[in-house]
């Protein structure tokens, strides 16, 4: 009720007996919505700060303030100077208006979705808005500077309907109180007491209702504090700061606690997804026993054989082993070590990637927790000191961004070379991460890996990068085997994906195509 009629009557006779003789020293704005007038009567000051926001318009009163050195522009220059005469509120609305002795009006237009000051240096002068997009409020007429008293309020009432400026809280503290049911002169009766309550308030209350804090003239929800009704002054200064704060924490909590419910869905997820790929590779046929029976019996390999049936020395059973028709079966078995050795390499990171991920949900989860459970953090100091302990602030999330590329990473002399991991993952590479000035490989007329080398804004990539990036794109492609493999490289720009191709196809506009041996040299740092 901190706009409501009621309570501005109460403010505006408590603001005459305080200002009555001020001058303005100042009138500006250093924050978005916010006007800011600076009053002194020679020796004291007094601060009138309008927040003038669609989220939550009021008139703060703070006991001081100081400007800031940038940023800060000041309004209404026609107002420095001025001398208050009187406050009034408007009758039956949420406006305040500050009438001073040279016949310029300050209007405070506390409407909850549009709030506005408007100045008038006389009272037939143009009006100036603070808010001037709501161009309707220069229509708005002050009050005559002897205009109805700020005591005017609507009296008892004989029927028992509650009238139209009652606003919220007064009928739902009716309501609360038996008022749908009572009968008719029970009814008159209860509207009257509120009345009177609403007129000459003997307290005010700070109350907290459906998970808001509210200044109330009559005592409902929760009640916080309960302030003296002889000073609105002191019970407005009291309730702005906690109403900001409170607003502020909550708005602050539901961020964290968003962050940190999908920090702990990400980082299960991926955990699964990696324990899924770690189950499969235990359950594929090892590549090292495969490279091993194909060594213990080479002499009963046919040359040129396709495929062998070999006695597995392991189980005592036969097992058959496909070759390729023109290749040695010792090379065959060579590449089946290095890819045994990539397994064993891939397996080692899959663990800690699913250790480092289950630590990062628990700790998620248990930062989840904390807020639920610790009441310090009710408090916003409290709140901030915690959020800073844990890393939680809102520009260090901002800057960290994904943990983890979901590519094959390398680094090579200060460059990162980003391999796709299938056909749906190369496409998601290509169209979603790659920059147009990005160098973009892979192996020529086979399937495999898209390769990029992200570009660094005023350095060339050497050549040395480059022909591993190739080696990159022929090991992670089908001609892995093949002595030499041709590689397509063009920058990104030239690389296109027409409509309804299938996944990890893309048409490559201009391209050099450079030989290199297909390799993997980065095996120790695979990622």
């Amino acid at each position: 009720m901190h706009t409501n009629y009621y309570f501005l009557r109460q403010l505006a006779p408590a603001l005459t007996a305080q200002l009555r003789g001020y001058r303005v020293a100042s009138c500006f704005s250093q924050e978005k919505d916010e006007l800011v007038v600076g009053l002194t009567d020679g020796g004291r000051e007094f601060w009138l700060k309008a927040q003038l926001g669609a989220t939550f318009p009021a008139l703060a009163l703070p006991e001081t303030f100081q400007r800031a050195r940038a940023n800060s522009v000041d309004l209404f220059s026609e107002l420095l100077g001025e001398q208050v005469e009187t406050v009034a509120a408007w009758p039956q609305d949420r406006v305040l208006q500050v009438n001073f002795r040279s016949g310029a009006r300050l209007v405070f237009k506390l409407y909850g979705p549009r709030p506005n000051a408007i100045f008038r240096s006389t009272p037939d002068a143009p009006a100036q808005l603070f808010q001037q997009r709501l161009l309707a409020d220069a229509d708005l007429r002050p009050l005559p500077a002897s205009g109805a008293p700020a005591g005017n309020g609507l009296g008892p009432t004989g029927n028992g309907k509650l009238p139209p400026a009652l606003a919220d809280l007064p009928v739902r503290y009716l309501r609360a109180h038996g008022y749908d049911t009572a009968l008719a002169e029970a009814k008159v009766r209860a509207v009257n007491q509120v009345l009177a309550q609403l007129e000459t308030p003997a307290h005010y209350y700070l109350i907290r209702l459906d998970g808001r804090t509210r200044l109330s003239l009559l005592p409902l929800g929760e009640i916080l504090e309960t302030l003296p009704g002889a000073d609105p002054v002191g019970a407005l200064r009291r309730f702005v700061p906690l109403a900001l704060a409170r607003r502020a924490l909550e708005t602050e909590t539901k961020q964290v606690r968003q962050a940190l419910t999908r920090r702990a869905d990400e980082a299960t997820a991926g955990a699964a997804h990696a324990r899924q790929r770690l189950h499969a590779l235990a359950h594929e046929a090892g590549y090292r026993h495969a490279a091993d029976l194909i060594m213990a019996h080479l002499h009963e390999i046919p040359a040129g054989a396709a495929e062998v049936e070999l006695l597995d020395y392991y189980t005592n059973q036969p097992r058959l082993i496909k070759l390729k028709a023109g290749e040695k079966p010792q090379r065959t078995a060579e590449n089946l070590y290095r890819k045994a050795k990539n397994q064993q390499i891939e397996e080692r990171q899959l663990s800690q990637r699913i250790e480092r991920r289950e630590t990062e949900a628990f700790g998620a989860l248990e930062r989840l927790e904390e807020l639920d459970t610790q009441p310090a953090l009710a408090e916003l100091r409290a709140f901030r000191t915690w959020r800073k302990q844990h890393g939680l602030e809102p520009a260090a999330a901002a800057g960290k961004g994904p943990t983890e590329l979901p590519f094959k990473v390398f680094e090579d002399r200060g460059f990162t070379i980003l391999v796709g991991r299938n056909a749906a993952n190369n496409d998601l590479l290509t169209q979603k991460y790659a920059h147009k000035d990005d160098y973009w490989l892979h192996a020529k007329d086979v399937s495999g890996s898209h390769v990029v080398v992200r570009h660094r804004a005023g350095q060339p990539v050497p050549a040395p990068v480059l022909e591993h990036a190739a080696q990159l794109a022929a090991w992670y492609s089908r001609r892995q085997n093949d002595s030499l493999c041709p590689v397509t490289v063009t920058p990104k720009k030239f690389v296109r994906k027409p409509k309804g191709a299938r996944p990890g196809q893309v048409i490559v506009e201009r391209e050099q195509v450079v030989l290199v041996v297909p390799a993997n040299p980065f095996e120790a740092q695979e990622r």
